[in-house]
């Protein structure tokens, strides 16, 4: 596969260019300028730009351990063994249950299987590794049927929650203890490269260097450890252990490199990978699909994706990369 880096060849979706537009007229100061409490107030308030997910059988909270609770979605139907793991986005310092629910909810009525939402301790009162402790935490927690759930797990996860899906999923496959079948990365961090040509193409819109050094500056306060695979999963030596992969790419996002060149690095290694990739739509455009239609489209089709891996084990997903352009 040809890698692809961001050249205008689409322009940037209307309705989230007219969002985009707003943000910048809206007078507010910079992410990069306000603490943690603020960013995630500011997070908070942007919830209704997400449609809300369709009901589902049943929404309960538990406590995993003292440090982390999970919200789980029940389908009304189940009708596939296995259960869904996702972990929220936020750049590792925003982000909480409510911000993943729709897209929790979606996943859960397109695969007819649990999720379980994952609210792990966030930085930089808990930085690296808390957030990898608490989602490999939540793992084992599944494996051992925990709550009647089906041991068989596909992990799910946007931007940094992507982050973790796929640090997880490394993990999980040089150890082999967790039935991990599939992981599902969504515009995910996979490196701490903040060089590459697609952040001096698309930083502006949303998410840029400025706000990528930002996380990271509270989330791995030292850069000698943002080389780790633990950070950096693109960096890891050995990736044929890991589970079969969706990879999904937004043509206006930062991350677009990294998550073309992942894509291409697991398929390298042997492992089966599919790369969805959107052209018109920018970092976090699952948070906007109440404002866009072709970011409602995406969220319903890569709830779908991971639903035909549960399903099949990912056994059908191509054993090369393959580019489904929408």
């Amino acid at each position: 596969m040809t890698r692809v880096v961001q050249d205008n060849r689409t322009e940037l979706d209307s309705a989230l260019q007219a969002v985009a537009n707003a943000v910048a007229g809206a007078g507010l100061p910079p992410m990069v300028e306000l603490d943690p409490d603020d960013a995630r107030l500011r997070i908070r308030g942007a919830l209704q730009s997400c449609a809300a997910g369709p009901e589902v059988a049943s929404v309960t909270t538990h406590a995993v351990d003292e440090y982390v609770t999970v919200r789980l979605y029940r389908p009304g139907e189940p009708r596939v063994a296995g259960t869904i793991v996702h972990f929220h986005g936020g750049g590792w310092v925003t982000g909480d249950l409510d911000y993943a629910d729709a897209f929790c909810r979606l996943m859960a009525d397109a695969a007819g299987a649990a999720v379980v939402s994952v609210d792990y301790r966030l930085a930089p009162e808990h930085p690296f590794p808390a957030a990898i402790d608490d989602a490999m935490t939540v793992l084992r927690w599944v494996a051992g049927a925990a709550e009647g759930l089906e041991p068989r797990i596909v992990v799910t996860g946007d931007s940094a929650g992507g982050n973790l899906a796929a640090v997880c999923a490394n993990l999980v496959g040089a150890d082999g203890d967790i039935d991990v079948v599939g992981q599902v990365l969504v515009y995910p961090v996979l490196d701490s490269d903040l060089t590459r040509a697609s952040y001096d193409a698309n930083s502006g819109v949303f998410l840029g260097a400025r706000e990528m050094r930002w996380f990271l500056d509270h989330y791995c306060p030292d850069p000698a450890e943002r080389t780790s695979p633990l950070l950096a999963p693109i960096r890891a030596a050995d990736l044929s252990t890991t589970a079969p992969a969706v990879v999904v790419v937004g043509g206006h996002d930062p991350l677009l490199d990294e998550g073309v060149e992942y894509a291409e690095r697991l398929a390298a290694s042997g492992v089966a990978v599919n790369l969805l990739d959107y052209p018109s739509l920018p970092h976090g455009f699952l948070q906007f699909t109440a404002v866009s239609g072709t970011a409602r489209t995406a969220a319903d089709r890569i709830a779908s994706a991971a639903a035909r891996m549960l399903e099949t084990g990912a056994s059908k997903v191509n054993s090369t990369v393959g580019d489904e352009h929408a």
